[in-house]
């Protein structure tokens, strides 16, 4: 409560508990009291003195648990994401395999109308979670409907991960491909020595036929650590 003696935060409540029995404990006499008085408050003490530690301890686990699994995941999302560029450039692999993976399969069912797209996607960069954006992508005929343009089976997603303070990439050549995404939102996973950086990304329709569109605006977000 707003003006209360004893501190809220448990770092600064366990110093002034310790300063408080402590005095109590050496002062007795001069505050007109006996052992007996405060043996409650010393059991009480001793209960606080083995509960904090095994709760700091436990939840600096628990930090160090969290940043080992992200860490984790990063690099076997760094792993499959080659992987999966490579199956999906491949002539040996079909739908129905992709479909068995779980990977992107392309909607094949979008009628063929011939040439390049001429609009472009527009993005906007979910930040919400830790290590992660989510991409939101629409037509920017339409922007507030999901369906892409007619002909169109996706839109590529490319990124540029780049540290603090550096400018966004002028080239789309200075961007790495992400995906192949035929529906969004596309999610991007990230490391941990990622975080703090920022991704720059840059999306372009693809026909039904592999022509691709106009680049789309770069959108920036940073990577949340």
């Amino acid at each position: 409560m707003a003006g209360d003696y004893i501190p809220g935060p448990d770092g600064d409540f366990h110093i002034w508990q310790n300063n408080f029995v402590t005095y109590v404990s050496t002062h007795l006499a001069d505050l007109g009291l006996v052992a007996g008085d405060i043996a409650p408050l010393t059991a009480a003490q001793a209960t606080w003195t083995t509960a904090y530690p095994a709760h700091t301890s436990a939840q600096t686990a628990a930090q160090a648990a969290r940043v080992a699994k992200d860490d984790a995941r990063g690099g076997l999302v760094g792993v499959i994401r080659p992987l999966v560029r490579r199956l999906q450039a491949s002539p040996q692999v079909d739908d129905t395999e992709r479909a068995g993976m779980g990977i992107t399969v392309a909607d094949r069912e979008g009628s063929p109308l011939g040439g390049a797209p001429t609009s472009r996607p527009v993005v906007n960069v979910d930040t919400s979670q830790r290590l992660q954006h989510t991409l939101h992508f629409a037509d920017e005929a339409s922007p507030t409907s999901k369906a892409k343009p007619a002909g169109v089976m996706g839109a590529e997603v490319w990124v540029k991960v780049a540290a603090v303070g550096q400018p966004p990439p002028a080239d789309p050549a200075e961007l790495t491909f992400l995906a192949l995404d035929t529906r969004t939102p596309y999610l991007a996973s990230f490391a941990g020595a990622d975080a703090g950086k920022t991704a720059h990304y840059m999306l372009r329709w693809v026909s039904t036929t592999g022509e691709k569109g106009p680049w789309s605006e770069t959108a920036s977000a940073t990577i949340g650590a």
